[in-house]
């Protein structure tokens, strides 16, 4: 009976506005989205993304909107769109997960603007559930602890994944070998994740058995590095640069043009969160609040939990250590955009720009939106960047579904990289697969 009440409570009541209805979540950084879902359907909520970003996606978000609005809404504003054109479609069944959150970004405007679009074309039935940053996406109820938990985890498996993916891709022996690896352990860590477990040691311990079975796979994969290969930086709006359809394939391009990707974690993101969080609550003397304590336990318990799992792969992504804390990044940001005073991805990009130029990597791309404030921002000091850190490139690449001439520019881009690379002051370390440097 308690194992019963216990399971019961790990699901959302009926009450809760998206019990009983077929929920979408946009496509953003795909892997990463589907392991959300997942980990959605562990609290019984029955979750998918989107359908596959295309050309009609576009088509129906530029039919929808005025123009001005970022690209990013235009994208995921013609995937929900598709969900009305799926077989079976049932308005009053039907929910669209977007997140939302208040500051300059026009971010915190999409979930409204979808529901303006859904009213005008005569879906009002249709449920838009918002979740905020100001709550932590965490509007679950009482499963809602193990909403934000399973969450965090979904998103570190997923960091984890893409960086396996991108630092294998370029080496592969047989083409497309790496991509079907990846999508093999996508599925195995979304079936990890959906399972809802009797506790959290429960759960992960089985993200942790489903990552060492990725780590396997990728041992396995026969490649064959160039040490000479550029490594470049890829920084940018979270949205357009971890979206592939979004940013014209600008991974693949690299890859196509000679080069290797480090790109930015969605992690990442959620520790500058956390950093903004605590700098202003000591701004408002509310450092020893209830809000506060609740902040540095769910800060420990991540750190706690994103320990476990990357330390499984402590010699798989060697050369490829990540910060050990965001205080890091923000210090490399001051001299440029001081957090004190500038709020946003910006600051995140231009510290991680140089954290690069000092890990030995060979340029940074800066990927945005066409007109988003993030990009401007920094494109306005990475001149500045590039010059005190011993002249590393750094390029902005925007989009807005128009670009033309994206390989010449990259191929051009690559130049200057390897060029760069034979006389920059900081190395890289290599990663554990240049040792062999053979066919595996």
């Amino acid at each position: 009976m308690h194992r019963q009440q216990l399971k019961a409570s790990r699901s959302i009541p009926p009450t809760h506005p998206l019990f009983g209805k077929k929920v979408y979540l946009p496509r953003m950084a795909e892997g990463s989205a589907r392991a959300l879902a997942a980990v959605l359907r562990s609290i019984g909520i029955d979750a998918s993304v989107t359908p596959p970003t295309d050309q009609h996606s576009l088509d129906l978000g530029g039919k929808f909107s005025g123009g001005d609005e970022c690209y990013p809404l235009k994208i995921t504003l013609g995937d929900y769109l598709r969900v009305l054109e799926l077989p079976g479609f049932d308005p009053p069944k039907t929910a669209f997960y977007m997140l939302t959150g208040q500051g300059p970004c026009r971010f915190g405007q999409y979930a409204d603007y979808l529901r303006l679009v859904l009213k005008q074309l005569g879906y009002s039935g249709i449920t838009v559930f918002a979740p905020s940053t100001e709550k932590g996406y965490s509007d679950f109820g009482e499963a809602s602890s193990l909403y934000t938990r399973g969450a965090w985890r979904a998103i570190v498996s997923a960091d984890i994944l893409l960086k396996l993916l991108f630092k294998s891709r370029p080496y592969e022996v047989n083409a497309g070998s790496a991509d079907a690896l990846y999508e093999e352990s996508v599925e195995d860590l979304c079936a990890a994740l959906e399972i809802s477990y009797p506790d959290d040691d429960a759960q992960l311990q089985a993200v942790q058995q489903s990552l060492l079975r990725a780590r396997q796979r990728f041992r396995q994969l026969a490649i064959q590095f160039e040490p000479n290969r550029p490594l470049i930086g890829l920084v940018g709006e979270i949205f357009c640069r971890l979206t592939e359809f979004s940013n014209n394939r600008l991974v693949r391009r690299l890859e196509d043009a000679g080069a290797e990707v480090w790109m930015n974690d969605i992690a990442e993101w959620i520790w500058y969160t956390n950093a903004d969080q605590f700098s202003r609550l000591k701004l408002n003397g509310n450092s020893m609040s209830l809000e506060a304590m609740g902040a540095r336990v769910r800060n420990h318990i991540q750190h706690k939990d994103e320990h476990a799992l990357i330390s499984l792969f402590k010699e798989d992504l060697q050369g490829y250590q990540e910060p050990k804390d965001i205080k890091v990044i923000l210090k490399f940001a001051e001299p440029y955009l001081p957090a004190s005073g500038v709020n946003g991805e910006m600051v995140v990009n231009v510290g991680k720009a140089v954290y690069f130029a000092r890990q030995g990597l060979d340029g940074v791309i800066d990927i945005s939106p066409f007109s988003c404030m993030n990009g401007i921002v920094g494109e306005a000091v990475y001149p500045k960047v590039s010059r005190e850190n011993a002249g590393i490139p750094i390029r902005n690449f925007y989009f807005d579904g128009t670009q033309s001439d994206l390989e010449r520019d990259l191929g051009i881009f690559v130049e200057l990289a390897k060029s760069y690379q034979r006389n920059k002051p900081w190395q890289r370390e290599l990663p554990s697969i240049a040792k062999a440097a053979s066919i595996s």
